[in-house]
Protein backbone atom coordinates (compact mmCIF):
# COMPACT_ATOMS: atom_id res chain seq x y z
CA UNK A 1 0.00 0.00 0.00
CA UNK A 2 1.23 3.38 -0.87
CA UNK A 3 1.82 6.02 1.78
CA UNK A 4 -0.88 8.38 1.95
CA UNK A 5 -0.35 12.27 1.33
CA UNK A 6 -1.67 14.65 3.93
CA UNK A 7 -1.80 18.05 5.24
CA UNK A 8 1.59 17.61 7.24
CA UNK A 9 2.98 16.06 4.50
CA UNK A 10 6.47 17.73 3.89
CA UNK A 11 6.42 16.67 0.08
CA UNK A 12 3.31 18.91 -0.59
CA UNK A 13 4.89 21.82 -0.85
CA UNK A 14 7.19 20.23 -3.49
CA UNK A 15 4.38 18.67 -5.57
CA UNK A 16 2.95 22.29 -5.19
CA UNK A 17 6.21 24.09 -6.72
CA UNK A 18 5.89 21.29 -9.13
CA UNK A 19 2.58 21.87 -10.32
CA UNK A 20 3.34 26.12 -10.58
CA UNK A 21 6.31 25.22 -12.59
CA UNK A 22 4.12 22.92 -14.58
CA UNK A 23 1.56 25.39 -15.21
CA UNK A 24 3.69 28.63 -15.87
CA UNK A 25 5.81 26.79 -18.21
CA UNK A 26 3.19 25.57 -20.23
CA UNK A 27 1.54 28.77 -20.52
CA UNK A 28 4.61 30.10 -21.60
CA UNK A 29 4.82 27.84 -24.09
CA UNK A 30 1.23 27.76 -25.20
CA UNK A 31 -0.39 31.09 -23.71
CA UNK A 32 -2.93 28.83 -22.53
CA UNK A 33 -4.05 27.69 -19.19
CA UNK A 34 -3.87 23.87 -19.40
CA UNK A 35 -6.19 22.18 -16.39
CA UNK A 36 -5.47 18.93 -18.00
CA UNK A 37 -1.93 19.05 -18.12
CA UNK A 38 -1.54 20.38 -14.18
CA UNK A 39 -4.02 17.07 -13.81
CA UNK A 40 -1.94 14.72 -15.68
CA UNK A 41 1.64 16.44 -14.09
CA UNK A 42 0.06 15.67 -10.79
CA UNK A 43 -0.72 11.75 -11.53
CA UNK A 44 2.47 11.69 -13.13
CA UNK A 45 4.63 13.01 -9.93
CA UNK A 46 2.56 10.99 -7.01
CA UNK A 47 2.96 7.83 -9.21
CA UNK A 48 6.91 8.74 -9.63
CA UNK A 49 7.37 9.34 -6.00
CA UNK A 50 4.98 6.46 -5.25
CA UNK A 51 2.84 8.10 -3.00
CA UNK A 52 -1.09 8.25 -2.47
CA UNK A 53 -3.42 11.58 -2.45
CA UNK A 54 -7.19 11.66 -2.18
CA UNK A 55 -8.73 12.69 -5.69
CA UNK A 56 -10.13 15.73 -3.77
CA UNK A 57 -6.74 16.85 -2.69
CA UNK A 58 -5.45 16.32 -5.97
CA UNK A 59 -7.77 18.91 -7.20
CA UNK A 60 -7.60 21.39 -4.38
CA UNK A 61 -3.60 21.61 -5.00
CA UNK A 62 -3.82 21.86 -8.59
CA UNK A 63 -6.64 24.79 -8.27
CA UNK A 64 -3.65 26.06 -6.10
CA UNK A 65 -1.36 25.99 -8.49
CA UNK A 66 -3.29 27.38 -11.15
CA UNK A 67 -3.79 30.40 -8.98
CA UNK A 68 -0.57 30.38 -7.90
CA UNK A 69 1.11 30.70 -11.64
CA UNK A 70 -2.18 32.88 -12.59
CA UNK A 71 -1.52 35.16 -10.00
CA UNK A 72 1.01 35.26 -7.10
CA UNK A 73 3.72 34.53 -9.33
CA UNK A 74 3.75 37.84 -10.76
CA UNK A 75 3.10 39.65 -7.73
CA UNK A 76 6.01 38.16 -6.01
CA UNK A 77 8.21 38.96 -9.23
CA UNK A 78 8.34 35.91 -11.06
CA UNK A 79 8.23 36.20 -14.74
CA UNK A 80 8.16 32.63 -16.61
CA UNK A 81 8.81 33.83 -19.97
CA UNK A 82 9.43 31.37 -23.05
CA UNK A 83 13.56 31.69 -22.78
CA UNK A 84 13.20 30.36 -19.19
CA UNK A 85 11.06 27.09 -19.23
CA UNK A 86 14.34 24.89 -19.87
CA UNK A 87 16.11 26.47 -16.76
CA UNK A 88 12.86 25.60 -14.63
CA UNK A 89 13.79 21.46 -15.36
CA UNK A 90 15.99 18.82 -15.11
CA UNK A 91 16.24 16.87 -18.18
CA UNK A 92 14.22 13.85 -16.20
CA UNK A 93 11.48 16.69 -16.04
CA UNK A 94 11.99 17.12 -12.49
CA UNK A 95 12.39 20.65 -10.74
CA UNK A 96 16.19 21.99 -11.29
CA UNK A 97 17.19 22.89 -7.94
CA UNK A 98 19.79 25.12 -9.04
CA UNK A 99 17.67 27.93 -10.77
CA UNK A 100 16.72 31.11 -8.79
CA UNK A 101 13.43 30.79 -10.00
CA UNK A 102 12.44 27.33 -8.70
CA UNK A 103 13.79 28.53 -5.40
CA UNK A 104 12.08 31.76 -5.43
CA UNK A 105 8.72 29.43 -6.35
CA UNK A 106 9.63 26.91 -3.43
CA UNK A 107 9.92 29.87 -0.98
CA UNK A 108 5.96 31.04 -2.10
CA UNK A 109 4.94 27.72 -2.25
CA UNK A 110 5.88 27.40 1.17
CA UNK A 111 4.59 30.43 2.49
CA UNK A 112 1.47 29.37 0.69
CA UNK A 113 1.02 26.38 2.61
Amino acid sequence: MKPRFDDQSSARPELLCFLVAIAAASYALSQEWRIDHVVDCCRGWLRKNDVAMHWLDRVRIGQLALKIARMDLLDAGIAVRLSSVNALFTSELELNDASTMVQRMRALCHEVL
